[in-house]
Protein backbone atom coordinates (compact mmCIF):
# COMPACT_ATOMS: atom_id res chain seq x y z
CA UNK A 1 0.00 0.00 0.00
CA UNK A 2 2.73 2.05 1.29
CA UNK A 3 4.57 1.86 -2.75
CA UNK A 4 0.59 2.90 -4.12
CA UNK A 5 0.46 5.94 -2.56
CA UNK A 6 4.20 6.75 -3.01
CA UNK A 7 3.68 6.61 -6.72
CA UNK A 8 0.42 8.52 -6.60
CA UNK A 9 2.06 11.56 -5.21
CA UNK A 10 5.74 10.82 -7.18
CA UNK A 11 6.35 13.98 -7.90
CA UNK A 12 7.53 13.16 -11.17
CA UNK A 13 8.57 15.92 -13.47
CA UNK A 14 6.29 16.23 -16.57
CA UNK A 15 8.15 15.80 -20.54
CA UNK A 16 6.93 19.80 -21.37
CA UNK A 17 7.59 22.26 -18.69
CA UNK A 18 4.85 25.30 -19.00
CA UNK A 19 6.01 28.50 -18.42
CA UNK A 20 6.67 29.64 -15.13
CA UNK A 21 4.35 32.34 -13.05
CA UNK A 22 5.05 35.88 -14.43
CA UNK A 23 7.42 37.36 -12.09
CA UNK A 24 5.77 40.63 -11.85
CA UNK A 25 2.92 39.18 -10.05
CA UNK A 26 5.00 38.08 -7.30
CA UNK A 27 5.28 41.81 -4.64
CA UNK A 28 1.72 42.47 -6.25
CA UNK A 29 -0.28 40.03 -4.57
CA UNK A 30 0.67 41.45 -1.38
CA UNK A 31 -0.23 44.78 -2.52
CA UNK A 32 -3.58 46.28 -2.02
CA UNK A 33 -3.90 48.94 -5.31
CA UNK A 34 -6.12 51.45 -5.21
CA UNK A 35 -9.25 50.94 -6.99
CA UNK A 36 -12.37 52.07 -8.55
CA UNK A 37 -15.29 51.75 -5.96
CA UNK A 38 -17.31 48.48 -6.34
CA UNK A 39 -20.75 47.77 -5.85
CA UNK A 40 -22.18 46.97 -2.25
CA UNK A 41 -25.28 45.13 -3.57
CA UNK A 42 -23.92 42.01 -4.24
CA UNK A 43 -25.44 38.72 -3.83
CA UNK A 44 -24.28 35.60 -3.60
CA UNK A 45 -25.96 32.84 -5.76
CA UNK A 46 -24.82 28.99 -3.62
CA UNK A 47 -25.55 27.34 -6.67
CA UNK A 48 -23.46 29.36 -8.89
CA UNK A 49 -20.57 28.48 -6.43
CA UNK A 50 -21.64 24.79 -6.73
CA UNK A 51 -21.49 25.30 -9.91
CA UNK A 52 -18.12 26.45 -10.55
CA UNK A 53 -16.79 24.01 -7.79
CA UNK A 54 -18.18 20.98 -10.07
CA UNK A 55 -16.68 22.55 -13.48
CA UNK A 56 -13.42 23.33 -11.61
CA UNK A 57 -13.48 18.97 -10.89
CA UNK A 58 -14.84 18.12 -14.30
CA UNK A 59 -12.05 20.28 -15.91
CA UNK A 60 -9.06 19.03 -13.94
CA UNK A 61 -10.17 15.08 -15.02
CA UNK A 62 -10.90 16.15 -18.50
CA UNK A 63 -14.70 15.54 -17.97
CA UNK A 64 -17.67 16.63 -19.77
CA UNK A 65 -20.51 19.13 -18.02
CA UNK A 66 -23.17 16.58 -16.64
CA UNK A 67 -27.10 17.36 -15.03
CA UNK A 68 -26.49 14.57 -12.41
CA UNK A 69 -26.51 15.63 -9.31
CA UNK A 70 -27.06 12.65 -7.07
CA UNK A 71 -23.83 9.49 -6.64
CA UNK A 72 -25.29 6.18 -8.23
CA UNK A 73 -24.69 2.97 -6.99
CA UNK A 74 -21.49 2.38 -8.50
CA UNK A 75 -19.97 5.47 -7.55
CA UNK A 76 -20.86 4.85 -3.88
CA UNK A 77 -18.66 1.47 -4.33
CA UNK A 78 -16.02 3.21 -5.76
CA UNK A 79 -15.78 6.18 -3.08
CA UNK A 80 -16.32 3.62 -0.57
CA UNK A 81 -12.73 2.02 -1.92
CA UNK A 82 -11.24 5.20 -2.27
CA UNK A 83 -12.11 6.47 1.69
CA UNK A 84 -10.84 3.03 2.72
CA UNK A 85 -7.37 3.19 1.06
CA UNK A 86 -7.58 6.53 2.47
CA UNK A 87 -7.89 5.29 5.64
CA UNK A 88 -4.76 3.43 5.44
CA UNK A 89 -2.80 5.79 3.79
CA UNK A 90 0.79 5.94 5.97
CA UNK A 91 1.98 9.51 5.02
CA UNK A 92 5.84 8.01 5.67
CA UNK A 93 4.77 7.30 1.95
CA UNK A 94 4.67 11.08 0.84
CA UNK A 95 7.49 12.26 -0.82
CA UNK A 96 9.90 14.92 1.81
CA UNK A 97 10.40 18.21 0.43
CA UNK A 98 14.05 19.29 -0.27
CA UNK A 99 15.52 19.68 3.57
CA UNK A 100 17.05 23.56 1.87
CA UNK A 101 12.78 24.33 2.10
CA UNK A 102 12.26 24.57 6.06
CA UNK A 103 15.05 25.87 6.55
CA UNK A 104 14.79 28.71 4.45
CA UNK A 105 11.79 29.16 5.45
CA UNK A 106 12.88 29.12 9.16
CA UNK A 107 15.78 31.37 8.36
CA UNK A 108 13.58 34.20 6.82
CA UNK A 109 11.64 34.61 9.73
CA UNK A 110 14.88 36.12 11.35
CA UNK A 111 14.84 39.77 9.61
CA UNK A 112 18.76 40.45 11.06
CA UNK A 113 19.63 37.45 8.76
CA UNK A 114 22.37 38.64 6.32
CA UNK A 115 21.76 38.49 2.41
CA UNK A 116 25.45 36.47 2.26
CA UNK A 117 23.65 34.22 4.64
CA UNK A 118 20.37 33.63 2.54
CA UNK A 119 22.82 32.96 -0.33
CA UNK A 120 24.79 30.36 1.51
CA UNK A 121 21.61 28.20 2.00
CA UNK A 122 19.99 28.74 -1.37
CA UNK A 123 23.60 27.47 -3.26
CA UNK A 124 22.52 24.47 -1.61
CA UNK A 125 19.90 23.72 -4.13
CA UNK A 126 21.10 24.09 -7.85
CA UNK A 127 18.14 24.27 -9.34
CA UNK A 128 16.92 26.41 -7.00
CA UNK A 129 19.72 29.13 -7.69
CA UNK A 130 18.83 28.46 -11.51
CA UNK A 131 15.41 29.58 -10.68
CA UNK A 132 16.72 32.76 -8.23
CA UNK A 133 19.00 33.97 -10.67
CA UNK A 134 16.17 33.79 -13.93
CA UNK A 135 13.35 35.49 -11.84
CA UNK A 136 15.63 38.50 -10.63
CA UNK A 137 16.77 38.56 -14.50
CA UNK A 138 13.30 39.11 -15.99
CA UNK A 139 12.12 42.14 -16.76
CA UNK A 140 10.25 43.22 -13.47
CA UNK A 141 13.87 43.03 -11.51
CA UNK A 142 15.09 45.72 -13.89
CA UNK A 143 18.10 47.54 -12.22
CA UNK A 144 20.98 49.62 -13.30
CA UNK A 145 23.69 46.95 -13.80
CA UNK A 146 22.91 43.33 -14.27
CA UNK A 147 22.73 40.68 -11.53
CA UNK A 148 25.60 38.68 -11.40
CA UNK A 149 25.86 36.86 -8.21
CA UNK A 150 23.51 35.28 -6.25
CA UNK A 151 23.92 37.21 -2.95
CA UNK A 152 22.89 40.32 -4.91
CA UNK A 153 19.68 38.14 -6.30
CA UNK A 154 18.56 37.32 -3.11
CA UNK A 155 18.59 40.95 -1.72
CA UNK A 156 16.85 41.93 -5.11
CA UNK A 157 14.15 39.64 -4.35
CA UNK A 158 13.43 40.29 -0.71
CA UNK A 159 12.41 38.23 1.63
CA UNK A 160 9.07 37.87 0.97
CA UNK A 161 10.15 36.98 -2.82
CA UNK A 162 12.64 34.56 -1.92
CA UNK A 163 9.88 32.68 -0.17
CA UNK A 164 7.67 32.54 -3.21
CA UNK A 165 10.39 31.46 -5.71
CA UNK A 166 11.28 28.37 -3.06
CA UNK A 167 7.69 27.34 -2.43
CA UNK A 168 6.92 27.76 -6.53
CA UNK A 169 10.13 25.53 -6.67
CA UNK A 170 9.66 22.86 -4.83
CA UNK A 171 5.44 22.41 -5.48
CA UNK A 172 5.32 23.09 -9.13
CA UNK A 173 6.88 19.25 -9.85
CA UNK A 174 4.53 17.78 -7.05
CA UNK A 175 1.61 19.33 -9.08
CA UNK A 176 2.39 18.93 -12.33
CA UNK A 177 2.93 15.35 -11.83
CA UNK A 178 -0.76 14.58 -11.63
CA UNK A 179 -2.08 13.00 -14.91
CA UNK A 180 -3.94 10.02 -16.43
CA UNK A 181 -6.57 8.65 -18.15
CA UNK A 182 -9.27 10.58 -16.05
CA UNK A 183 -7.11 13.92 -17.39
CA UNK A 184 -3.79 14.24 -18.98
CA UNK A 185 -3.49 18.06 -18.35
CA UNK A 186 -4.81 17.45 -14.30
CA UNK A 187 -1.27 18.63 -13.18
CA UNK A 188 -1.53 21.65 -15.30
CA UNK A 189 -4.52 22.86 -14.03
CA UNK A 190 -3.86 21.97 -10.78
CA UNK A 191 -0.91 24.29 -11.02
CA UNK A 192 -2.61 27.00 -12.56
CA UNK A 193 -5.22 26.58 -9.80
CA UNK A 194 -2.40 26.79 -7.54
CA UNK A 195 -0.70 30.01 -8.70
CA UNK A 196 -4.59 31.79 -8.75
CA UNK A 197 -5.66 30.78 -5.36
CA UNK A 198 -1.73 31.58 -3.43
CA UNK A 199 -2.32 35.22 -5.05
CA UNK A 200 -6.12 35.27 -4.03
CA UNK A 201 -5.34 33.69 -0.41
CA UNK A 202 -2.46 36.20 0.15
CA UNK A 203 -5.05 39.43 -0.86
CA UNK A 204 -7.40 38.32 1.29
CA UNK A 205 -5.21 37.51 4.20
CA UNK A 206 -3.66 40.43 4.15
CA UNK A 207 -6.95 41.76 4.78
CA UNK A 208 -7.95 39.73 7.34
CA UNK A 209 -4.57 39.96 10.29
CA UNK A 210 -3.43 36.91 8.22
CA UNK A 211 0.07 36.38 7.80
CA UNK A 212 0.88 37.07 4.13
CA UNK A 213 3.03 33.82 3.17
CA UNK A 214 1.41 31.90 5.39
CA UNK A 215 -1.99 32.76 3.41
CA UNK A 216 0.04 32.36 0.00
CA UNK A 217 1.37 29.26 0.98
CA UNK A 218 -2.02 27.70 2.29
CA UNK A 219 -3.41 28.60 -1.22
CA UNK A 220 -0.35 27.01 -3.14
CA UNK A 221 -1.01 23.43 -1.20
CA UNK A 222 -4.65 23.41 -0.72
CA UNK A 223 -5.13 20.56 -3.97
CA UNK A 224 -1.83 18.70 -3.29
CA UNK A 225 -3.88 15.63 -2.89
CA UNK A 226 -6.18 15.92 -5.31
CA UNK A 227 -3.33 14.72 -7.91
CA UNK A 228 -2.88 11.77 -5.96
CA UNK A 229 -7.30 11.11 -6.51
CA UNK A 230 -6.82 11.73 -9.91
CA UNK A 231 -3.81 9.32 -10.21
CA UNK A 232 -5.91 6.71 -8.31
CA UNK A 233 -9.60 7.17 -9.79
CA UNK A 234 -7.49 5.60 -12.97
CA UNK A 235 -7.16 2.76 -11.33
CA UNK A 236 -10.21 2.58 -9.57
CA UNK A 237 -13.15 3.87 -11.82
CA UNK A 238 -13.84 2.99 -15.31
CA UNK A 239 -13.11 6.36 -17.56
CA UNK A 240 -16.42 5.96 -19.40
CA UNK A 241 -18.43 6.43 -16.02
CA UNK A 242 -20.92 9.60 -16.02
CA UNK A 243 -19.77 11.34 -12.82
CA UNK A 244 -22.26 12.73 -10.70
CA UNK A 245 -21.71 16.27 -9.17
CA UNK A 246 -22.10 14.37 -5.56
CA UNK A 247 -19.72 11.97 -6.36
CA UNK A 248 -17.02 14.50 -8.03
CA UNK A 249 -17.59 16.60 -4.75
CA UNK A 250 -16.91 13.34 -2.47
CA UNK A 251 -13.61 12.54 -4.17
CA UNK A 252 -11.92 16.17 -4.13
CA UNK A 253 -13.22 16.45 -0.45
CA UNK A 254 -11.12 13.29 -0.18
CA UNK A 255 -8.04 15.05 -2.15
CA UNK A 256 -8.50 17.96 0.47
CA UNK A 257 -8.24 15.14 3.48
CA UNK A 258 -5.00 14.27 1.59
CA UNK A 259 -3.47 17.66 1.04
CA UNK A 260 -4.31 18.23 5.16
CA UNK A 261 -2.05 15.34 6.06
CA UNK A 262 0.71 16.29 3.74
CA UNK A 263 1.01 19.59 5.52
CA UNK A 264 1.38 17.56 8.58
CA UNK A 265 4.06 15.81 7.44
CA UNK A 266 5.61 18.60 5.44
CA UNK A 267 5.74 20.14 8.43
CA UNK A 268 3.99 23.58 7.33
CA UNK A 269 3.44 25.97 10.03
CA UNK A 270 0.48 25.25 12.45
CA UNK A 271 -2.04 27.81 10.57
CA UNK A 272 -1.84 26.72 7.36
CA UNK A 273 -2.13 22.77 8.60
CA UNK A 274 -5.34 24.15 10.88
CA UNK A 275 -6.91 26.12 7.36
CA UNK A 276 -6.11 22.96 5.56
CA UNK A 277 -8.20 20.99 7.73
CA UNK A 278 -11.18 23.83 8.19
CA UNK A 279 -11.42 23.41 4.48
CA UNK A 280 -10.88 19.43 3.97
CA UNK A 281 -14.18 19.56 7.11
CA UNK A 282 -16.27 21.64 4.51
CA UNK A 283 -18.75 24.22 5.59
CA UNK A 284 -18.64 27.72 6.46
CA UNK A 285 -18.72 27.76 10.34
CA UNK A 286 -15.98 28.43 12.99
CA UNK A 287 -13.22 28.92 10.68
CA UNK A 288 -9.91 30.43 11.84
CA UNK A 289 -9.17 33.40 9.93
CA UNK A 290 -6.65 32.24 7.73
CA UNK A 291 -9.28 29.51 6.88
CA UNK A 292 -12.18 32.16 5.46
CA UNK A 293 -9.29 33.28 3.22
CA UNK A 294 -8.57 29.80 2.01
CA UNK A 295 -11.97 29.45 1.60
CA UNK A 296 -12.83 32.20 -0.53
CA UNK A 297 -9.53 32.52 -2.39
CA UNK A 298 -10.33 28.34 -3.28
CA UNK A 299 -13.45 29.38 -5.23
CA UNK A 300 -12.27 32.67 -6.44
CA UNK A 301 -9.18 30.78 -8.30
CA UNK A 302 -11.87 28.48 -9.74
CA UNK A 303 -13.86 31.10 -11.25
CA UNK A 304 -10.81 32.87 -12.57
CA UNK A 305 -9.95 29.54 -14.31
CA UNK A 306 -13.30 29.17 -16.10
CA UNK A 307 -13.07 33.22 -16.66
CA UNK A 308 -9.60 32.47 -18.61
CA UNK A 309 -11.62 29.56 -20.61
CA UNK A 310 -15.09 31.86 -21.40
CA UNK A 311 -17.07 29.93 -19.22
CA UNK A 312 -20.09 32.08 -18.41
CA UNK A 313 -19.89 30.80 -14.99
CA UNK A 314 -16.29 32.71 -14.63
CA UNK A 315 -18.82 35.57 -14.68
CA UNK A 316 -20.58 34.73 -12.08
CA UNK A 317 -21.94 36.68 -9.29
CA UNK A 318 -20.33 35.04 -6.56
CA UNK A 319 -18.93 38.19 -3.59
CA UNK A 320 -21.83 38.44 -1.45
CA UNK A 321 -21.79 34.64 -0.60
CA UNK A 322 -19.89 35.20 1.95
CA UNK A 323 -20.42 37.63 4.15
CA UNK A 324 -19.20 36.26 6.99
CA UNK A 325 -16.06 35.93 5.82
CA UNK A 326 -15.73 39.03 3.88
CA UNK A 327 -17.68 42.15 2.84
CA UNK A 328 -18.80 41.83 -0.98
CA UNK A 329 -16.74 44.62 -2.00
CA UNK A 330 -13.32 43.00 -1.08
CA UNK A 331 -14.22 39.96 -2.40
CA UNK A 332 -15.03 42.28 -5.72
CA UNK A 333 -11.47 43.97 -5.39
CA UNK A 334 -9.83 40.43 -5.34
CA UNK A 335 -11.60 39.41 -8.43
CA UNK A 336 -10.45 42.47 -10.17
CA UNK A 337 -7.23 41.91 -8.75
CA UNK A 338 -7.35 38.35 -10.06
CA UNK A 339 -8.52 39.26 -13.70
CA UNK A 340 -5.47 41.76 -14.16
CA UNK A 341 -2.57 39.32 -13.20
CA UNK A 342 -3.80 36.64 -15.05
CA UNK A 343 -5.96 37.84 -17.74
CA UNK A 344 -9.51 36.60 -18.78
CA UNK A 345 -8.15 34.34 -21.77
CA UNK A 346 -8.89 34.65 -25.52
Amino acid sequence: MQRIWGRLFASRRPTAQPAMLRMADLPAAFAVPAEPPVPVEAVGDPAAVELIEDRFRRLVLGLPDSETAAASAAELATLRRLEAIGERFDVQSLPRLPTVLPQLLRSLKNDNLAGSQLAELVGRDPVLVGEVMRVTGSAHYRTAQPVHSLQQAVVLLGQEGLRRVATQHVMKPILQASAGMHGHMAGQHLWDHAERCAHASAYLGRNNGCDGFEAYLAGMVCHTGTGAVVRLLDQEAPPSLDYSMDFLRDCLRLGAQLSARAAVHWELPANVIRALDERAAGGDDALSQLGKALLVADVLAMRQLLAERASPLGNAEVSGHWPDCFAAPLVQRCQQDLRRHFGMGN
